[in-house]
């Protein structure tokens, strides 16, 4: 990363904004000049030992602009030793990922002057860290502000950001940065990979992690795609024909999820994060609670008392939880009254009119469910977008409405998803990007101010709220593909045109539509590979059942479906014995990489052996050294140098 880059051409002490913080436009004087030294000050006085400049905004359309806007930046040698104190691994000149260090900083690969070693999301980070850690010492509230307590050694800023004196901080877009890798990532339509490396140099590792995922994903649902479809072309009216096809479903969804691990692990330890340790993270911003001591930590912070957490749980949270549910399935029960009364009105008078009129309680269906889950958010995805599809499949046992309904489901949610995902977030910040820039242009005429502008565009965009919402869109899709593609074989086609316009569509949002998001370090997707294995063993007892009801089997025992049953079930049971074979047959880490990683524990091990050797020898020869002073002048000698 360059450092030459200056915050205004007549500032002497000219640095790279990296950061942009704003305060409340009525942020109290005091409090500003507190927090701007807290930053600048020296580390060893408590200080974050950043640089910090405020930016000017002049009025526009009378209006006065927020005065309280600064950005944030860094000398090369702070940002090195933040490296260390965030614990980043980079390459060492033997090929292995090791903890950087700032004292053997030249021992490690691509040094030099280390102008470039550190990337964008890197530098950005160790800024994040830095404002994050900032903590209060003996100061009692923030000046000019005594209702807003402080407690010492915690964090400033997350007590500011509590209180809305911090409106925002986030990283600055570095444009020359972002235009090549604009036009390398989504700008040229090509069958090829993506450039991983170059969105964790520029985003971090998480996000990158999450691309690399959907690249591995669509990829992995081409054998599927290939087999279905001609499998849909040509058996598709026989149902009895779907027991290979659900066979070849969960051997793929098990060997899937293994090879991922696999390709997470060579990723992560590319990037430095698999050896990675997390640190400690602070109390969120907006929790707060009595003052009390944190035995972890050792600092006295606030807390909040079981007994009220586990009440809020019981009479808040449950009761919602149940209502929820109930308005789903209440929801669930009028579409399959609307799609009763459709088939009626078709059977009564079969037309094209009538024909299309089969798909719209599906089509209003898929709509609701979108709405519902923008409003459940995180909870009821699950239940709201495939109660139904159980309730046709074992309830109803009608193939017909479960390919149908399934098929409506994927591709209306698919549209609907792109069009709320990037195309209108994206048209609504055109046009605020059209009314920012005109502001500017004329109050400022035809003076160069390109931070200005792109500190005022980047602040009122809408804020990245983290990979969740996407790995939760690829959970779904890989819900349907491996719970009931057997009976749509087409799901998997479907699932790959979608994860195709999606990597465009995300990686255009995270470049145009969203602010720059903080580096969010990671070494897998997290919780996100349990669920996925959680939808694996679901799939196998779906597919199961799904082989159960077909005509096909149920002919083996024309007399006994208690033998069926028992059968379908101990298959089952082989199955998932064979899943969790194959899971443990496959490492999830490539041997390569075990090597290193043991290679650099060893290392490690002999290093600490190294210096408790040191310690040890040196107390040896210090009792010595005082026994022989002691005996030379025949009394105890001061004891200067000791153990």
């Amino acid at each position: 990363m360059q450092l030459g880059l200056s915050v205004s051409d007549s500032d002497v002490s000219s640095f790279t904004p990296l950061v942009v913080l704003e305060l409340a436009d009525d942020t109290k004087a005091e409090a500003i000049t507190w927090l701007l030294n807290r930053i600048r000050d020296k580390q060893k006085n408590g200080g974050a030992e950043l640089l910090v400049d405020q930016l000017l905004f002049p009025a526009q359309d009378g209006q006065k602009s927020n005065p309280n806007v600064f950005v944030v930046g860094s000398t090369l040698q702070r940002l090195l030793k933040g490296a260390e104190d965030v614990g980043l691994f980079k390459e060492f000149q033997d090929g292995i990922m090791r903890g950087f260090t700032y004292a053997n900083r030249e021992s490690f690969k691509d040094f030099y002057d280390g102008e470039g070693f550190l990337s964008d999301a890197e530098c950005q980070y160790i800024i994040k860290h830095e404002l994050d850690t900032l903590r209060a010492k003996n100061e009692e509230h923030v000046p000019g502000y005594p209702k807003v307590k402080l407690y010492p050694g915690k964090s400033v800023v997350r007590r500011l950001q509590s209180k809305g004196v911090l409106v925002q901080y986030f990283p600055l877009h570095n444009k020359e940065d972002l235009k090549r890798l604009s036009f390398s990532w989504y700008k040229k339509i090509k069958l090829s990979f993506q450039p991983l490396d170059d969105i964790r140099h520029y985003f971090g590792e998480g996000l990158a992690l999450y691309f690399g995922f959907l690249e591995y994903f669509t990829f992995a649902l081409v054998p599927m795609a290939l087999i279905g479809i001609p499998y849909y072309l040509f058996d598709w009216e026989d149902y009895d024909k779907y027991v290979l096809f659900a066979v070849f479903n969960l051997v793929w969804s098990t060997v899937f999820l293994e090879v991922w691990k696999r390709c997470s692990a060579t990723f992560a330890y590319g990037w430095g994060t698999l050896s990675r340790k997390k640190a400690f993270e602070e109390p969120r911003a907006g929790f707060h609670g009595a003052l009390g001591f944190n035995p972890i930590t050792g600092r006295e912070e606030p807390v909040y008392p079981s007994s009220k957490r586990q009440l809020r749980i019981y009479l808040v949270s449950v009761p919602f939880v149940l209502l929820c549910l109930y308005l789903s399935f209440y929801v669930m029960m009028v579409y399959f009254d609307m799609e009763n009364w459709a088939i009626s009105v078709y059977n009564e008078n079969p037309n094209f009119g009538t024909g299309i009129l089969l798909f719209v309680p599906s089509i209003i269906y898929a709509v609701v469910i979108e709405i519902m889950n923008l409003l459940y958010r995180y909870a009821f995805n699950f239940v709201n977008c495939f109660a139904s599809l159980f309730y046709i499949a074992f309830v109803m046992q009608d193939m017909v409405l479960l390919r149908q309904s399934l098929a409506t489901l994927l591709i209306t949610s698919q549209i609907l998803n792109q069009v709320m995902e990037a195309f209108l977030p994206y048209w609504l910040q055109r046009r605020r990007n059209k009314k920012v820039h005109k502001r500017m242009r004329r109050v400022m005429g035809d003076k160069e101010l390109p931070l200005l502008e792109q500190v005022q565009l980047e602040t009122e965009m809408n804020t990245y709220l983290g990979t969740f919402d996407d790995y939760l869109e690829q959970f779904l899709l890989f819900g349907y593909v491996s719970l009931f593609s057997c009976v749509y074989p087409l799901a998997a086609v479907l699932v790959v045109l979608n994860n195709i316009t999606e990597v465009y569509s995300d990686a255009f949002k995270m470049c145009h539509v969203f602010k720059r998001p903080f580096s969010e370090p990671a070494a897998n997707i997290g919780v996100w590979q349990l669920a996925f294995e959680t939808m694996s063993i679901i799939a196998v007892v779906t597919n199961c059942a799904l082989i159960g009801l077909s005509s096909q089997v149920k002919a083996y025992f024309p007399e006994s479906e208690t033998q069926m049953i028992l059968i379908v079930v101990a298959i089952e049971h082989v199955l998932l014995a064979f899943k969790f074979i194959l899971a443990f047959v496959i490492p999830d880490v490539p041997k390569d990489i075990q090597v290193k990683l043991a290679k650099l524990e060893f290392d490690s091990l002999e290093a600490l052996k190294k210096r408790v050797s040191t310690h040890l020898y040196m107390c040896t020869y210090l009792q010595h050294a005082n026994r022989k002073c002691d005996h030379l002048y025949d009394r105890p000698c001061q004891k200067v140098l000791h153990c």
